[in-house]
């Protein structure tokens, strides 16, 4: 079998392709990317494809049996959705048996710029169109919780529009599952939701984070105001502070105050704890 992972120079996408390697060394693997060069090793082709270039793609994805689609980082109102429908267009066009994408956890109908949007559109899009086709929707990283909270270590204050509930999951562990799928049977049409092994509030996580470090940490809840404000203080492009803000706006509504069994059920390995990541990036 013939596996493409699409976005392969990328963590994650790094992370699956290692993952495939060792869990099914008698498939071909084929990692994509606008960086090809990026995303080479031992016993794996690289092959370019741009999700804003159609033709890329169909070359890229030619003679695949099974791909991984992972959403790229363009943070324009839409971009993502629309980047994702023509990479599953291209997809089937180029015959591609078993499409795999991983989405995100809280995905709803949501107008632009919230970033859910984009989630949602490209999950129906890919069910109305691929011919099998399974969704991996993620909860938030845990390591970029942790390098956020890493950077807020001089002010002592972590924050959010709300005091929320999030199941924090590791990208090993997520790429884990994804290559679990890409080489399982018996997913077809399935959702999962990969999550860590608890739901975290946002004083706990701030807790955390004393904990481990020895300085005080506080979460406090803004105003959605203030935080546009201070993002746009800190000289963040307006792409940026509508992706973050749309963030902290599914954080706060719950969407991401779930837990699932899915990262063990799938890849066999319980999966890490927000505790445990951090101390790998906090401690010392």
């Amino acid at each position: 079998m013939k596996i493409g992972v699409n976005g392969a120079s990328g963590q994650l996408g790094a992370a699956v392709v290692a993952e495939l390697k060792a869990r099914a060394p008698e498939h071909s693997i084929v990692a994509i990317s606008r960086t090809p060069e990026k995303a080479g090793a031992a016993d794996v082709e690289a092959r370019f494809g741009d999700y804003d270039d159609a033709a890329s793609l169909a070359k890229a994805y030619a003679g695949l049996d099974r791909l991984l689609l992972i959403p790229g980082m363009d943070l324009r109102p839409g971009a993502r959705g629309a980047q994702l429908c023509t990479a599953i267009d291209a997809a089937v066009a180029a015959g591609v048996e078993h499409i795999v994408y991983v989405s995100s956890a809280g995905a709803y109908n949501a107008a632009a710029p919230n970033i859910a949007g984009d989630y949602f559109v490209s999950e129906q899009h890919l069910m109305r169109k691929a011919r099998h086709w399974t969704i991996l929707r993620m909860s938030y990283y845990a390591e970029a919780f942790a390098q956020e909270a890493q950077m807020s270590l001089g002010f002592g204050v972590v924050t959010g529009l709300a005091e929320n509930k999030v199941s924090f999951v590791s990208r090993d562990d997520l790429a884990a599952a994804a290559a679990a799928l890409l080489v399982g049977e018996g997913h077809d049409g399935a959702i999962y939701t990969g999550t860590g092994p608890a739901s975290v509030g946002g004083a706990e996580r701030a807790a955390a984070v004393t904990a481990l470090t020895g300085k005080p940490m506080a979460f406090v809840v803004l105003p959605e105001a203030t935080l546009r404000e201070q993002l746009g203080h800190a000289g963040l492009p307006a792409e940026v502070v509508n992706a973050v803000v749309s963030i902290q706006q599914n954080f706060a509504a719950g969407g991401f105050d779930i837990v699932t069994g899915d990262i063990e059920k799938l890849s066999g390995r319980a999966p890490r704890s927000l505790e445990k990541v951090l101390s790998s990036v906090l401690a010392g």
